[in-house]
């Protein structure tokens, strides 16, 4: 613990404990039997009498006796705001139970943030994470209209409220504005005293219907406010009177392919356009094609490495085209499950063409031969997926320059061998394809810019991978910038390399290679489609909300256009909230993002959920990890794949998972159960207590629960327990 804790927790310990006093002496003295309906009534004409000798006094002993018993949260407030009325009448009274319930709500609102926030956001980080979302998006209008309906009591806002991050002069003006009419009505029965039989009656049921109405006031107003922002959006274009389709996908990547499909099974009349091929980068460019390669490569590193499984140690004969002609195959076995004909068969309307939005409702495509047709939907869904990058190197436009879309075809093509290749770009693309072009044969050089490569990853995770690639072969330079490029004879390059200085270079190195790959990263697809001429913001992808809406209320964007994540499933999962919230309006859903999986095929591959080690020191999440060395699982003994291990952080003494990384073999696949229990809120004792059959990968799950279990044993019960069992040897009788 910091030096410096005990001095920031004194005040604090120092504050409760005065409140904690002031609280008690109210109780102790009887001060809450005081606060009474018949001891106001008993003692009006006293509290006139004074109130008419010392006007000024008498005011402001009233207020701050009002301060004290809000800001403390003490019962009485209701009287006291009927003693108001009561001795000084309607507006004056309302003026200074106005101020005073302002200010004591005020306080009560800041010490529940100094002496409870701080403790609710380790216990329920999470939760008070997203609570304060919604605060900052909407809190004045749940404020207001929580102050203005006499529902929840006052005091459970003041303290629920101050834990959270909302301003405190924004807090106490709403808090003004909201309170005053119930206060009101309150000093107005106060100034009929004499009459109250109880306060239950203060409130007449048309009293709380007009309160409820008004409390319905700001959220009307929002709605109208929002209704003529929505009519001035859509006023410079003409809506159609009906409509050709209910909804246009443009895109037949992952995003777009579920999009369609969704809307076909829910009988929704829909139209996807695609100007490629059809299952976008994924089928034919990215996932499909990266595992088929990564397979053979695995196989032929475990020939080369035969000793390890009790074989002799060979060089395979790989020959690049045949390797690339599998791939090929692959993903043509792969493409019927998103052809046109079976989306067809669907029921979807496919159209092949350039699409580009005219208005909000409208779409042209423009096919192959020229030709052009329109078509309208009430909601159009943007899936036009990402391209990769390509980094501003002098020279770059002179060298054989590969990318993640144009490697498979380029070399496939290639009529000499592959002997060397430069990759660009340390994330899981160039790592992937980097290895397993080097245990292909293929001399391989990375270059990354970042100090590690898979840098959203912990550093021990992208050790292990770096130690993997350069076993492989790969030549891996981190903290490095190429400089130039240049072209050489036979279609060759060279590059100009200036290294980090860890690496103790001088000067800048030169290397050659046959061709560059650039995997720095992908940004969205946007040119083309007509969103600038729309007006539909856009940076490095489509700015959308929280239901994937754009600009527009009836165009959404989905996948790697709309971001964050740029995975295959992530797009799918999104698929489904953008079909959802186009074709049901105005019912919609937020987007949960809640627990989103990752996992990059090296070898050993590297999988991972929420949190890891970096992050949660980052923003400052308190966790405690737990490991489990692969070494030491008997399935990975036996594969002779004992590199890795499975890392989870949990809430401290807590069994809740917060993250989890894992290395090694088959780790997406064993990651895939604490996907589920997060996304369920099992914690480790449920996996734990789950049969996992043996010998397999997913055992190291229920082994890494029982560390923490271990970790967490009731070490005092145990020796209770111990003194049983030896009383029991001793020959005593149970």
């Amino acid at each position: 613990m910091p030096a410096s804790t005990p001095a920031r927790l004194l005040p604090r310990l120092l504050l409760l404990t005065a409140v904690v006093a002031l609280v008690a002496a109210f109780f102790g003295l009887g001060l809450h039997r005081q606060l009474s309906l018949t001891n106001l009534q008993m003692a009006r004409g006293d509290l006139i009498a004074w109130r008419e000798s010392r006007p000024l006094a008498v005011s402001l002993i009233y207020g701050l006796i009002y301060v004290v018993v809000t800001g403390l949260s003490l019962p009485g407030a209701a009287v006291l705001t009927l003693a108001g009325g009561a001795v000084f009448g309607l507006i004056w009274g309302t003026v200074i139970v106005s101020l005073a319930s302002t200010l004591g709500a005020t306080l009560a609102f800041l010490l529940s943030r100094t002496l409870l926030r701080d403790l609710v956001q380790r216990r329920f980080g999470s939760t008070l994470t997203a609570m304060e979302e919604g605060i900052e998006r909407d809190g004045v209008f749940y404020l207001l209209s929580l102050r203005l309906a006499p529902v929840v009591p006052f005091f459970v806002i003041n303290l629920v409220m101050g834990l959270t991050a909302m301003p405190v002069l924004r807090y106490a003006l709403v808090s003004q504005v909201g309170m005053l009419p119930g206060t009101a009505v309150y000093v107005n029965a106060g100034t009929q005293l004499a009459g109250l039989t109880s306060l239950s009656g203060i409130l007449s049921p048309a009293v709380v219907g007009s309160l409820l109405l008004l409390a319905l006031f700001p959220w009307l107003a929002r709605l109208a406010v929002q209704r003529w922002k929505r009519w001035q959006l859509y006023r410079p274009w003409r809506r159609p009177g009906s409509f050709d389709r209910n909804l246009i996908v443009i895109g037949a990547g992952s995003a777009g392919l579920v999009t369609a499909y969704i809307a076909a099974t829910v009988k929704a009349r829909v139209t996807l356009i695609e100007r490629e091929r059809m299952g976008g980068d994924c089928l034919n460019t990215g996932c499909v094609p990266s595992k088929a390669l990564i397979r053979t490569a695995r196989l032929a590193a475990r020939i080369r490495d035969g000793r390890r499984y009790g074989l002799t140690d060979r060089d395979p004969q790989v020959n690049l085209q045949q390797v690339l002609e599998r791939v090929h195959d692959k993903v043509a076995a792969v493409a019927p499950h998103d052809s046109v004909e079976r989306y067809r068969g669907l029921g979807v309307d496919v159209q092949l063409g350039e699409a580009r939005l005219i208005d909000p409702w409208t779409v042209a495509i423009r096919a192959a031969d020229g030709s052009e047709t329109q078509l309208t939907a009430r909601s159009i869904v943007l899936a036009t997926g990402a391209s990769p990058i390509i980094p501003a190197i002098p020279g770059i436009d002179d060298v054989p320059l590969l990318t993640s879309e144009t490697i498979w075809d380029s070399l496939r093509r290639r009529r000499e061998p592959l002997t060397s290749l430069l990759v660009l770009g340390g994330g899981p693309i160039g790592c992937e394809l980097a290895q397993a072009l080097a245990q292909l044969g293929v001399r391989v050089t990375l270059v990354q810019r970042n100090s590690q490569l898979l840098p959203r990853e912990d550093p021990e995770v992208a050790d292990l991978v770096r130690r993997s690639l350069e076993r492989d072969g790969v030549s891996v330079h981190t903290g490095a910038v190429v400089e130039q490029l240049e072209p050489l004879a036979a279609g060759r390059l060279r590059a100009t390399l200036r290294l980090s200085a860890e690496q103790g270079a001088a000067q800048p190195l030169s290397l050659e290679a046959d061709q560059l790959l650039c995997a720095i990263g992908r940004r969205a697809r946007l040119e083309g489609f007509g969103l600038e001429e729309l007006g539909i913001p856009s940076g490095h992808t489509v700015e959308t909300d929280a239901y994937l809406t754009t600009l527009y209320p009836n165009i959404f964007a989905a996948g790697d256009v709309a971001g964050p994540w740029q995975f295959t499933h992530t797009a799918a999962h999104q698929a489904w909230y953008a079909a959802v919230n186009a074709l049901f309006d105005p019912l919609r859903f937020k987007v949960d993002g809640r627990v989103i999986p990752h996992a990059t095929f090296t070898d050993p591959e590297v999988a991972g959920v929420g949190l890891n080690e970096t992050e949660a020191a980052r923003q400052g999440v308190p966790v405690e990890v737990t490991r489990y060395e692969l070494n030491e699982l008997d399935r990975a003994i036996v594969d002779s794949e004992t590199s890795g291990m499975v890392k989870v952080l949990t809430e401290p003494g807590k069994d809740r998972i917060l993250g989890v990384s894992i290395v090694g073999d088959h780790a997406g696949e064993v990651l895939a159960e604490f996907v589920l229990a997060m996304r369920w809120g099992l914690g480790l004792g449920r996996i734990l207590g789950t049969i996992h059959p043996y010998p397999t990968w997913v055992e190291a799950n229920k082994y890494v629960a029982g560390a923490w279990k271990k970790a967490h044993a009731p070490e005092r019960l145990l020796g209770w327990v111990e003194r049983f069992h030896r009383w029991r040897r001793g020959g005593g009788q149970a």
